[in-house]
């Protein structure tokens, strides 16, 4: 196995540039879905049970989410499975060969687009035991079971939309470059899901307020560091971390990345812990709030600043701007969403002098004590339920 690492480009600069290029090809790996999928069966054991689950970004020569539920298309208890594919996969070899895609020599054609239904899996082989083995068989001996695509298989296309409508939930791992898209038709049909995207589309003007609103929020399995993901053969190395595998199959390593839903578990309904103020200015771990006089507070919103999650005081009652990555542990019960600090915060040409603070996109700023102003991070106000409003002072 051939591995290797470049220093110079993060994770995150990886998403943006394939964002940027358009370069949406990531291949969730088998594990990632596993781990996510049956999070959700310990709050709930029929979370898909009787349901249609639809992959509308899958190829079943490549997509390990085809291979997961068809394999464990028993075990979920589902209705149906279907997922559709797009012309001219750009990875080579697959899950599957299905001898119209399989030219003489064994060497495997680029596809045309397809879609996928199954509603049942047997144990064809007659190995006693149910799996992956038996549903390649099946779609082999079963041609019905696989219909052309006119449309190329693009999501937006008219045939996938039809799929869609008659889908429970949808479980995919959509186009980077796409997500607002895909999450606004998925809202459209009113359709639960269980996807993949960037940490940073919680500041999209598009998927906040779905958040705020509490019809999406993040998953189980994915808070911090980074995940693998399988990527075409002409994609460029250049992520932090990366690897090509014996068979000459490239991956690369992505920070940044989160499920999200809008199927309950109960990783969110936990309650998050919290010390008073006093006591996170005395014994935080964070030297930024340890030995401080007071929290920060923003110049322009009327919020104290709270730059870590286990920083959250539990004798505050009024509105406190936080990391985004606090929605890695929001409980709806225990705290109030109000807005970001894109969409609260005055914009500082009313606040302050011109040439004393760094310009840019709404933000949050903070006053240095000199005259000049230092813009935070992109924030989340919020603000908690258990008590009722006493004011902001502190």
């Amino acid at each position: 196995m051939n591995t290797g690492r470049k220093s110079s480009q993060s994770g995150n600069r990886t998403l943006a540039s394939a964002r940027a290029a358009k370069q949406d090809e990531f291949y969730t790996q088998y594990v990632d879905i596993q781990k996510e999928v049956e999070a959700y069966l310990e709050f709930d054991p029929d979370t898909f049970r009787g349901k249609v689950v639809y992959c509308n970004c899958d190829d079943p020569f490549e997509s390990n989410f085809f291979k997961y539920f068809a394999a464990n298309f028993n075990k979920l208890g589902l209705k149906k499975f279907v997922t559709t594919s797009y012309d001219g996969s750009p990875i080579a070899g697959g899950q599957l060969d299905l001898p119209e895609f399989v030219e003489g020599n064994g060497k495997r054609e680029r596809p045309k687009a397809i879609a996928i239904e199954i509603d049942e899996v047997k144990d064809v082989t007659g190995d006693g035991a149910v799996g992956i083995e038996d549903v390649k068989l099946f779609l082999a001996q079963n041609p019905h079971t696989r219909t052309p695509l006119a449309g190329g298989g693009d999501f937006r296309s008219p045939e996938c939309i039809a799929l869609l409508k008659q889908a429970d939930i949808v479980v995919t791992n959509p186009p980077f470059s796409l997500f607002r898209d895909f999450v606004a038709q998925l809202m459209e049909n009113s359709k639960k899901f269980l996807i993949i995207g960037s940490v940073q589309a919680i500041t999209y003007k598009e998927i906040f307020p779905l958040i705020k609103a509490d019809k999406l929020w993040m998953g189980v399995t994915i808070h911090s560091g980074d995940r693998e993901f399988r990527v075409p053969d002409h994609y460029p190395l250049n992520a932090a971390g990366w690897r090509v595998d014996e068979k000459g199959a490239k991956y690369i390593r992505v920070k940044g990345v989160r499920w999200f839903t809008n199927l309950d578990h109960g990783h969110r309904h936990q309650e998050l812990p919290l010390m008073t103020m006093q006591d996170n200015l005395r014994y935080s771990k964070h030297k930024e709030i340890r030995g401080n006089a007071a929290y920060d507070r923003y110049v322009n919103y009327d919020a104290i600043d709270v730059p870590f999650t286990d920083a959250i005081p539990d004798d505050y009652d009024g509105a406190m701007g936080v990391p985004i990555t606090f929605l890695d542990k929001y409980n709806p019960d225990q705290f109030e969403i109000l807005g970001s600090s894109a969409t609260l915060g005055v914009p500082m040409s009313q606040v302050a002098k011109k040439g004393s603070y760094l310009q840019g996109g709404p933000r949050f700023y903070i006053d240095n004590g000199d005259g000049t102003y230092r813009r935070q991070y992109d924030r989340i106000v919020i603000r908690r339920r258990s008590h009722s409003a006493k004011g902001n002072g502190q």
